[in-house]
């Protein structure tokens, strides 16, 4: 009721549903009814479409042979070759390899699939519900229009999404200011697959600004402790054996699976000297993106590690929900763009991150659902063709414009505020 006895008119159907997918507000509502939905989904996927073995059977017989007793990483191979991840895979895929059987009961891994599906996209949802960045309607397109990362899941049962999931489970941890659990995860999901790297370089700007070099410093033996702590079995049995094949960034990719570089001959992508001009430019432009987007210049970029000024932080405003995981999704989107090569399983290394940066940029609505359909398109193209490489990197450099001239000010100063009204002027800026 309102003054003079009149009644409050109703909202119509119409608008509450409009007001559900466009009120970033309810992000979380509307999640928590499409990850049942998703869920359906993916029983009626597993029931309707056959399962394609690909990585699967490898990935069991390289942990046999860790569970038979052979603790030198050289030694250990599957059909498509030898072992090539980390420690923490051999772990998690070890319990898989129990729980299936040895691997033989395909259904029932692909139900575990449905879980992890079920649990990142409950995290990457919470990630979303903090920022507030995206209407709640980009949900919908990042559930039901891409048959590929559906099929990842539940169809192919790689390990990328173990490692994801993991990752997005950190940066909840990392948005909760809860900087030594997150580091844990982050170092978990690091060993499950070493493209995690890929938002290190964000997540330690993140880290030097917010904790200072001393913190800094103890939550990277977090890391590093994690990772010597799984590998220990290996590292005692053979060492070299065990870093070269964890941590082999001279890998070679087979260039009938790439999807990114389809439009060039063979001897080129195979080229040591391309690799490195990759490598270079991904340098380049995650420098340009720390010294100027995410801090005023390099000389502030440099003040991060100035042991004078910068061991214990103070005076200057928490970062918000927005900065994080701009930085953060910005880092890992750098070195997607600069892959030596992205097989159809990437995807998955960027695909829940893809909305959140193009609503980062200042583009019309209507491009960024064009640039993410044809983004979808590209990675749906097999095999890849001149033209869906084309497309993707035609889609990724116009992202990576938008973000350089993005309004949107991940700029972190150091202006003092009283202790009173720090949470205040932060909670403000977030919204």
């Amino acid at each position: 009721m309102i003054a003079g006895g009149k009644q409050r008119p109703r909202r119509s159907f119409e608008s509450t549903v409009a007001m559900w997918l466009s009120d970033p507000g309810f992000t979380y509502m509307l999640g928590f009814m499409l990850i049942n939905v998703e869920f359906l989904i993916n029983l009626f996927i597993i029931k309707g479409v056959n399962y394609t073995e690909i990585d699967w059977k490898a990935y069991m017989q390289e942990v046999s042979g860790f569970l038979n007793g052979t603790h030198d990483y050289m030694e250990l191979k599957g059909d498509t070759g030898p072992l090539v991840y980390p420690a923490g895979f051999v772990y998690i895929f070890s319990a898989l390899y129990y729980a299936t059987r040895q691997g033989t009961n395909i259904l029932f891994a692909q139900y575990i699939f449905v879980l992890f599906y079920s649990i990142n996209l409950y995290l990457v949802f919470s990630i979303y519900d903090r920022t507030l960045k995206c209407p709640p309607y980009v949900l919908l397109f990042m559930c039901f229009t891409s048959y590929r990362i559906h099929s990842i899941y539940v169809l192919r049962l790689f390990n990328d999404p173990v490692a994801m999931l993991i990752l997005y489970l950190a940066i909840v941890f990392f948005l909760k200011k809860n900087w030594v659990v997150g580091s844990i995860f982050f170092s978990l999901a690091v060993s499950v697959k070493m493209n995690v790297m890929l938002f290190a370089p964000g997540l330690l700007v993140l880290m030097l600004y917010e904790t200072g070099i001393a913190k800094t410093f103890y939550l990277l033996s977090i890391c590093a402790s994690i990772q010597l702590g799984l590998a220990a079995p290996f590292l005692m049995e053979n060492p070299t054996g065990y870093m070269m094949r964890a941590f082999d960034f001279s890998r070679t990719f087979m260039f009938k699976w790439t999807v990114n570089w389809r439009f060039l001959p063979e001897e080129i992508f195979s080229d040591v000297q391309f690799h490195i001009a990759l490598l270079a430019l991904h340098l380049i432009v995650l420098l340009l993106f720390a010294s100027y987007k995410w801090r005023k210049s390099f000389t502030s970029l440099l003040s991060l590690i100035d042991f004078r000024t910068n061991m214990k932080p103070s005076g200057r405003l928490a970062l918000t929900a927005n900065q994080m995981v701009t930085v953060l999704f910005t880092s890992n989107f750098i070195g997607m763009c600069f892959s030596r090569s992205l097989h159809y399983q990437f995807y998955i290394w960027y695909y829940h991150t893809i909305p959140y940066l193009l609503w980062s940029t200042d583009y019309s609505s209507p491009m960024r659902l064009l640039l993410f359909g044809i983004i979808e398109m590209c990675w749906n193209t097999y095999p890849s063709t001149d033209m869906s490489s084309y497309g993707l990197h035609a889609c990724h450099l116009l992202i990576l414009i938008g973000l350089w001239r993005s309004s949107t000010s991940v700029l972190m100063a150091h202006r003092r505020v009283a202790p009173a009204a720090k949470v205040a002027v932060v909670d403000k800026k977030d919204k």
